[in-house]
């Protein structure tokens, strides 16, 4: 058996390898659909909550595979060493159990963020150096913001499952976030979302359409106000 099978972590820290996430022409096909569509595609019951973005740019999108990590609350140790395992167009979805006491990131480690060539950042936590992460360049959504800098004790975890402001994201997941909010889609079930999503706002653009055109179907409710007992 391997010593990478054996190894015993200290309690509270794991640190795995980076996951492959979808294929390249995914995520890119991906960064065309608006997070909206994607989620009525998965349900309309699924992504971030309570999250805001702290880029500059409204028309901003994120989108690349998930490099997770899992802190204490206002440390950021462990967010220090996946920084160094990221690859060019990864995201990072850090799980600071929603804490905004302490900031998880800041303007010095921005700059590593662009150097590394980050697709971006989601943090359950807070931030500070706000007016920097506001340039372009490095998109960022998170819960709040604080002059309050972090410790660097640990423990925490990298590439392990987190929850991310009521959304899970698996080490891999395909990350995508706009002007709406952010969205995780399994990396397994990304080509079909991705046929899904594009039927969805095929569909949308017929209705839109109709919508502007003063023909809009008003059966598509009166069915479901009959079914609930309603004369209509």
């Amino acid at each position: 058996m391997s010593n990478e099978a054996t190894q015993a972590w200290p309690a509270g820290y794991r640190i795995n390898p980076c996951a492959a996430g979808p294929a390249p022409d995914i995520v890119a096909a991906f960064r065309e659909m608006p997070v909206a569509a994607i989620g009525d595609a998965m349900s309309r019951n699924i992504g971030t909550i309570g999250l805001r973005p702290y880029h500059s740019r409204p028309d901003t999108v994120l989108c690349g595979p998930a490099v997770t990590v899992r802190v204490r609350p206002g440390d950021n140790l462990m967010i220090h060493k996946a920084l160094m395992m990221v690859r060019p167009g990864d995201v990072l979805v850090i799980d600071g159990g929603g804490d905004i006491t302490q900031a998880l990131v800041g303007g010095l480690m921005r700059t590593t963020c662009v150097a590394r060539q980050l697709g971006g950042l989601v943090i359950d936590g807070a931030v500070r150096d706000v007016l920097e992460w506001a340039e372009d360049g490095m998109p960022i959504f998170a819960r709040g913001h604080t002059h309050r800098g972090p410790s660097k004790d640990g423990p925490g975890e990298v590439n392990v499952p987190v929850s991310c402001a009521g959304m899970a994201v698996m080490p891999g997941d395909l990350i995508v976030g706009d002007a709406d909010g952010v969205i995780a889609v399994p990396a397994a079930e990304a080509a079909d979302l991705l046929q899904r999503t594009r039927a969805h706002l095929r569909k949308e653009a017929k209705i839109r359409a109709d919508n502007a055109a003063g023909t809009s179907d008003p059966e598509r409710f009166d069915a479901a106000l009959r079914a609930k007992g309603l004369p209509v």
